[in-house]
């Protein structure tokens, strides 16, 4: 084993590396379950898809709050939980869990969503996962009151558990899934560069950074390309020597469609634009989470259907005459300039990482639209245009290129003159009704798609 600190990127991203050099996309799931043997079900259906997977053990909501002695009597009870209680368990019987499962093709990452989450990740570690997730502001913001400043102190800490355990922990950033959806790109590919950013200063050598797909495939994969060149830029090391990073992309976290056909067109259109936009990762959402929480046989359909998506466009690439173009980081959204933009001016705010955080959310250089966490300032807005495109309409403080400011006030302009969008102009409140016109775009949009599919095959047997 590597000691603490010590070069090795730990066996989660060396199979991650692996899967990439070989042309494979690795899959994983976002799942959990209460009982301990349905958990090693769980993780023993995902290592046995026929793709290269990584295992999950999604913390229940109890625990991901702090409110253990629930997760416990609801596990002692029977009671259902919407994941694993990862306290309630213990280091020894989630070792347990993991035992004779978790491996070098097969390593395993808890998921949980604490923004005081040293409990969680002592846990963890002790444990024996490969990995876990998070970060200071995309665990704490989206989840609950918790001050910013508590959850800052607490993630340094966390960090320093996973950089001193002896077998090198791997890190993922939450910051590209920020609220699941009305983000723009830029905040959410600065927010996750800043998080690896805060990681790496507090130890930790094994990163990786995020980003959730929206509404507008030309958006995201120009939001992927100024992810991995601001990773390029700002971390030491990257995917191809050094400290370790890659980027792991999100299917769709918003209102999902409702018919299977569309759900299945989502999720189809993730792993086309994982594979496209150069992303290592894909964590599945299955079709059936528009309705329920998903059984474990659906998590395993959707991994295997993703998969198969993901190996498809990799041949289709393969057999055209000239690799498929990847647009560049400078592209017609700004996603690069803007992201790079937001990096610099947090970080010339204070010395550290932590404390540029802080003062920039204090003083609404960073503003996550439509968040309503007490320290984050709310003043920002952002507009799904009727093409798609997740455009600013206010963008508050946070500095933009001049550009991008003159796009903002003209896209704001544009959705209020459209009879969808009515009331989102520059500086003006978007209505309940926009607002939910907006979070259920993508659905509309696949949902459509199945019915017109329909219609013409119905036309065609006629």
């Amino acid at each position: 084993m590597s000691g603490p600190g010590t070069a090795g990127p730990g066996r989660f991203a060396a199979h991650v590396r692996r899967a990439r050099e070989s042309g494979s996309l690795v899959v994983q799931p976002r799942m959990g379950f209460a009982g301990a043997r349905r958990m090693r079900e769980g993780l023993r259906a995902v290592r046995d898809v026929a793709a290269p997977t990584a295992g999950t053990v999604t913390v229940d909501s109890y625990t991901r709050v702090g409110e253990y002695a629930r997760a416990l009597e609801a596990l002692r009870s029977g009671a259902e939980l919407n994941g694993f209680p990862l306290l309630a368990h213990g280091a020894e019987g989630t070792r347990e869990v993991l035992n004779g499962l978790a491996s070098e093709g097969f390593p395993v990452q808890v998921r949980h969503g604490s923004a005081l989450a040293g409990r969680v990740v002592a846990t963890a570690c002790a444990a024996g996962a490969d990995a876990t997730e998070g970060g200071p502001v995309s665990y704490c913001l989206p989840y609950g009151r918790v001050p910013l400043r508590d959850s800052v102190r607490a993630w340094a800490h966390c960090c320093e558990l996973i950089a001193a355990r002896e077998e090198p922990m791997h890190l993922e950033t939450f910051g590209g899934g920020m609220l699941g959806q009305l983000c723009p790109p830029s905040v959410l590919v600065a927010l996750s560069v800043l998080e690896a950013l805060f990681f790496r200063e507090h130890g930790v050598r094994s990163v990786s950074l995020s980003y959730a797909q929206q509404t507008h495939p030309g958006q995201d994969l120009e939001a992927l390309a100024a992810l991995h060149r601001l990773a390029a830029e700002r971390l030491d090391g990257g995917p191809d020597g050094g400290p370790d990073w890659h980027v792991v992309l999100y299917t769709f976290m918003g209102v999902f469609p409702r018919s299977a056909a569309g759900a299945f067109r989502l999720l189809e259109e993730s792993a086309r634009l994982a594979v496209r936009g150069g992303a290592a990762r894909l964590v599945v959402k299955t079709p059936a989470e528009a309705h329920r929480i998903p059984t474990l046989d659906e998590n395993v359909a959707a991994l295997e259907f993703a998969a198969a998506v993901a190996a498809d466009e990799r041949g289709r690439t393969r057999a055209r005459l000239r690799p498929a173009p990847v647009p560049g980081p400078y592209g017609p959204y700004g996603v690069y300039e803007e992201a790079a933009l937001l990096v610099d001016c947090v970080l010339e705010q204070a010395p550290t990482v932590g404390e540029a955080l802080l003062r920039s959310f204090a003083t609404g250089l960073l503003d996550v639209p439509y968040c309503l966490h007490p320290d984050n300032a709310n003043r920002a807005r952002a507009v799904v245009d009727p093409w798609g495109v997740l455009r600013w309409a206010d963008p508050g403080r946070v500095p933009l290129p001049r550009r991008a400011r003159r796009g903002a006030s003209a896209s704001a302009s544009a959705s209020a003159s459209a009879s969808a969008f009515a009331g989102a102009g520059a500086g003006a409140a978007v209505g309940s009704r926009q607002l939910l016109d907006m979070l259920g775009f993508n659905a509309r949009r696949f949902d459509a798609e199945d019915v017109l599919g329909r219609r013409l095959g119905d036309g065609a047997a006629a």
